[in-house]
């Protein structure tokens, strides 16, 4: 069996990106063989079409809603096969697996396109594209088209594979607003030596970057009738921060767990600014308050905090509920504390909660009431024994959020890299408001915080003939209240995409319900059973309309001789 052909084939659109991976396939044994297309495509992406070329037939993926496809499933497959087609593999991937069953001398091409929106994390935005061929292909090659009106920053791109002769078979080429990357290595410099016909290409291709942003009240983006806007203020003032570290040592921690956290904490204490203020609290089946109440970051302090961080180890029970609702009770009794300032508090466990409250409804209900909205909660979930399902919905519930760590060799990495991202709030209580008569469909238009490095992305429908969209963001700063206006001409807006051959479709439409779909999704964890279930008919509705698999869909592969499969979209939650 022979791969002869494997292209990437990715355009990005201001951030929404477009990938087709194509791969050709031969049999050149005397007998039939399987053929197998396995590749990796990020977590945050949604497959949108998927195809089996053979003999002249094609057999395309039906995208239907979940139940109905399992419903249509051949009973006779074991339920254990049943989702077989994509499984997650690392925290940033998941893989997409399918093989069928070829004539000698016969070829099949398998073609899978997805989307995504990129998301702008520590100040760039990250396209990742996962190679690994397994063999050595004659025709390879990443063909990236980035098109960005509000013009290109800076571009980098970084492998973990790359030698100086496949520096040679990558190109660059850019202008003020676009970027055209090109990857094609021949199958000399695919070969780890001359001799053996093994390939180098294992591992990520990544490429990096970021735009431009002169307007202050963001940049607005048209095309047919749907906009997006994109919010990232430059050089505001960071809010002081209240930062309350809730740490488990229950005995599941020993080890490597509890070394990479001390590691994590020792740099993160680091990172400090001297004007926050901050506490650990530490817990198994008992909950030990550092202080009884928050210090400034001074040098004394931050040393003063190494060195219990240095001296923690694991044992015993996990009491989460008591931890929590200690760290809700320093906050509430804090005084002198900045006026304008941030409070939050950052929970690492592995655990489901073993001590004191085990009822994790019971819990979420005591946190939420506790917090009533003043504070954020981020939880961070180690490992795969802890309740990632719990975990998410008291962070969502609460203006903060989930996140699980990969027990690998870089989990003090993933630790540090979380908290850099809520390291530096710079606004809080953002409002995006629209004219309301003339836009719907809008996506989230209100944000507790806003970190920075990241970006807001609001889009929605201009419902009439409007000629201005006028916009009006409202926000907290540390120093004031801000409110910023802007106008957007939409015909001007529209004609930046005409005659771009960048262009996928209508890119901005499918951008929206892409988002629409991702909140609706997230809101429904947190949400009523009520709200969730409209919440969740909504999204499927959307998945169907624009062709995503998403956890509400699945993608029934037809196979030669009629034969079934079913593509589902994983979750971190299970």
């Amino acid at each position: 069996i022979e791969i002869y052909s494997l292209n990437v084939d990715c355009k990005v659109t201001s951030r929404f990106a477009h990938t087709v991976i194509t791969s050709r396939i031969v049999n050149r044994a005397n007998e039939s063989r399987e053929a197998t297309f396995e590749v990796e495509i990020p977590k945050t992406a949604f497959i949108t079409n998927f195809s089996m070329s053979m003999d002249g037939e094609v057999y395309p993926g039906i995208i239907k809603e979940k139940a109905a496809a399992q419903n249509e499933y051949d009973t006779a497959v074991s339920q254990g096969q049943s989702a077989g087609l994509v499984k997650i593999t690392d925290r940033k991937l998941e893989q997409f697996h399918v093989s069928v069953s070829i004539a000698a001398a016969s070829k099949v091409t398998f073609e899978l396109t997805y989307e995504e929106l990129l998301k702008r994390q520590l100040g760039k935005y990250e396209l990742l594209i996962k190679v690994q061929p397994k063999q050595l292909v004659k025709h390879f090659q990443i063909d990236v088209h980035i098109f960005e009106p509000q013009g290109i920053q800076f571009l980098e791109t970084d492998s973990t594979f790359m030698t100086n002769e496949l520096t040679e078979a990558l190109s660059k080429v850019q202008n003020e607003t676009k970027a055209h990357i090109l990857f094609k290595p021949t199958l000399d410099q695919q070969k780890k030596n001359s001799e053996l016909d093994e390939t180098l290409l294992n591992g990520d291709f990544v490429v990096r970057y970021d735009v431009k942003r002169e307007a202050t009240a963001g940049d607005i983006q048209i095309v047919n009738g749907y906009f997006v806007h994109y919010f990232a203020p430059q050089e505001m003032p960071v809010f002081p921060k209240n930062v309350i570290f809730v740490i488990d040592r229950s005995g599941s921690m020993t080890g490597r767990k509890i070394e990479q956290t001390r590691d994590a904490l020792l740099k993160i204490l680091q990172d400090l600014r001297p004007e926050d203020h901050f506490t650990f609290i530490t817990f198994n089946n008992k909950v030990v308050e550092w202080k009884s109440s928050l210090l400034p970051a001074t040098e004394e302090n931050v040393a003063s905090a190494a060195a219990l961080v240095e001296t923690l180890t694991a044992r015993g029970g996990t009491d989460i509920n008591g931890a929590l609702l200690a760290a809700v009770g320093v906050l509430e009794k804090a005084e002198q504390l900045p006026e304008r300032s941030v409070s939050m508090i950052i929970l690492l466990t592995d655990g489901q909660p073993t001590s004191g409250e085990r009822s994790v409804e019971i819990i979420q209900e005591n946190v939420q009431k506790a917090i009533n909205g003043k504070y954020a909660l981020f939880c961070l979930g180690f490992g795969f024994d802890v309740s990632y399902k719990f975990l998410e919905k008291m962070a969502l519930s609460n203006g903060g959020i989930a996140r699980r760590i990969y027990e690998n060799a870089d989990a003090a990495l993933q630790l540090q890299g979380f908290y850099q991202e809520v390291a530096t709030p710079v606004l809080m209580q953002i409002e995006m408001q629209y004219p309301e008569n003339s836009v719907e469909g809008l996506t989230k238009n209100n944000f507790k915080l806003f970190f920075e490095g990241s970006e807001i992305t609001v889009s929605g429908k201009i419902s009439h003939d409007l000629d201005l969209l006028p916009v009006e963001i409202k926000a907290q700063s540390h120093t004031s209240n801000l409110t910023l206006k802007e106008e957007a001409n939409i015909k001007e807006k529209e004609q930046v995409f005409q005659n771009q051959r960048y262009i996928f479709g209508n890119f901005i439409e499918r951008l929206w319900a892409y988002l629409t779909i991702q909140q609706h999704l997230e809101e429904a964890i947190s949400a009523q059973e009520e709200d969730q279930k409209a919440l969740e008919a909504q999204a499927l509705d959307l998945s169907l309309r624009y062709s995503f698999v998403t956890p509400l869909t699945s993608m029934v592969v037809t196979k030669p001789q009629q034969q079934e499969e079913l593509a589902n979209k994983p979750t971190e939650a299970g």
